[in-house]
């Protein structure tokens, strides 16, 4: 798709659309999470490799999971927005279609791009992963995102100057590096994969 202004991106998205999503660590394809089997079918991703949901803060993320308010606050309080992704117990309101070889959990953040945010305060929370084929490096810029997957919608940044109440700040790149995984196992969190934030 050729890039579209913020209403037609927003739409896209309300509609079942694939969008091209910036993150404080790469470029992700996102979809509302009741469409996730169109991203299992654009990367060719295997379905025993869950989606992430991510949200604009906690408090949207909150009603898809199942835990202690204490457990969660501690960890979302310290490090959100960034890169750490919480693997917790998933409640009823995450479709299954988004993680169906692990039902009883899923993967949640809150990036740390003002721009990423803005967006998922205007969608509401979506199913993501990275914007690549499945196994082949991560593209690392919007222009490269739509040249692989031209049935993607990417943002038109040149009109987000102009409009009333522009996105802000300025659109960062992303720094490439994975985010940190933790899993809530036992009672407590346990480090799945490191990344840039140590617990």
């Amino acid at each position: 798709m050729p890039y579209a202004p913020l209403e037609d991106y927003v739409a896209a998205v309300h509609t079942g659309s694939i969008v091209a999503l910036p993150t404080d660590t790469v470029w992700g394809l996102a979809v509302s999470p009741e469409h996730s089997p169109k991203l299992y079918d654009l990367k060719q991703r295997s379905l025993d490799k869950p989606l992430i949901l991510m949200g604009a803060s906690a408090t949207d993320l909150w009603p898809y999971v199942t835990m202690e308010t204490v457990q969660w606050q501690t960890m979302t309080e310290r490090h959100w927005p960034g890169q750490l992704t919480l693997v917790v117990p998933a409640s009823p309101k995450v479709p299954l279609v988004m993680h169906p070889k692990t039902p009883d959990t899923i993967g949640v953040r809150v990036p740390n791009h003002g721009v990423a945010r803005q967006l998922l305060a205007l969608t509401g929370p979506l199913a993501t992963t990275s914007a690549n084929l499945s196994g082949q490096p991560t593209l690392m810029s919007v222009e490269q995102v739509l040249d692989q997957f031209p049935q993607v919608y990417g943002l038109d940044n040149q009109t987000l100057g102009t409009r009333s109440e522009p996105l802000n700040p300025a659109m960062p790149s992303p720094s490439g590096l994975p985010s940190t995984i933790a899993r809530w196992q036992y009672g407590r969190w346990e480090t799945i994969r490191q990344g840039s934030i140590y617990l």
